[in-house]
């Protein structure tokens, strides 16, 4: 996969694939509001591809950065699992903060599972004009309700 380099994200260590470099460019050609998907552990920028067609179709530039390295198919994937291993929280925020710096516009950015815990992070330095989180991975320091908790919390039959 060919890199270039782009804008210096706070590591000053990423860079981007030519295909997300692609993605920004279009996003900055229209006056459309971009968005930005962005997945979470064990998938690939496709698996935002149905949700993709929907956005655009609705008039939105979308765009689907993977993470630094991220093989382009699934095949590619499952011929080389150990891709994915070795990539701090960071770097993978600092990442997508390098694409979403290349923009224009401040996009609106989704995320899923880990990807809805680095929406969060990205939201966090303000760059996002807008944040879905869906069921986003806990941060560092959170930790699971206890049972009591959630009995409390349950319905009470009448």
């Amino acid at each position: 996969m060919t890199s270039l380099p782009f804008q210096t994200p706070p590591t000053g260590t990423a860079t981007i694939a030519e295909h997300e470099a692609q993605q920004v460019e279009r996003a900055n050609a229209t006056k459309k509001q971009p968005i930005v998907f962005v997945h979470g552990l064990w998938l690939l920028p496709s698996s935002w591809d149905r949700w993709a067609v929907v956005f655009e179709e609705a008039g939105y530039t979308v765009l689907t950065p993977g993470w630094p390295d991220d093989p382009e198919t699934v095949a590619e994937a499952n011929a080389n699992p150990e891709i994915f291993a070795h990539k701090t929280v960071g770097q993978v925020a600092d990442h997508f903060d390098e694409i979403i710096r290349g923009l224009n516009k401040k996009p609106a950015i989704i995320g899923h599972s880990f990807g809805g815990l680095l929406v969060q992070i990205l939201a966090g330095r303000g760059l996002s004009s807008a944040t879905v989180a869906i069921d986003p991975a806990p941060f560092r320091g959170v930790l699971p309700l206890p049972f009591s908790a959630l009995k409390s919390a349950w319905p009470v039959p009448i």
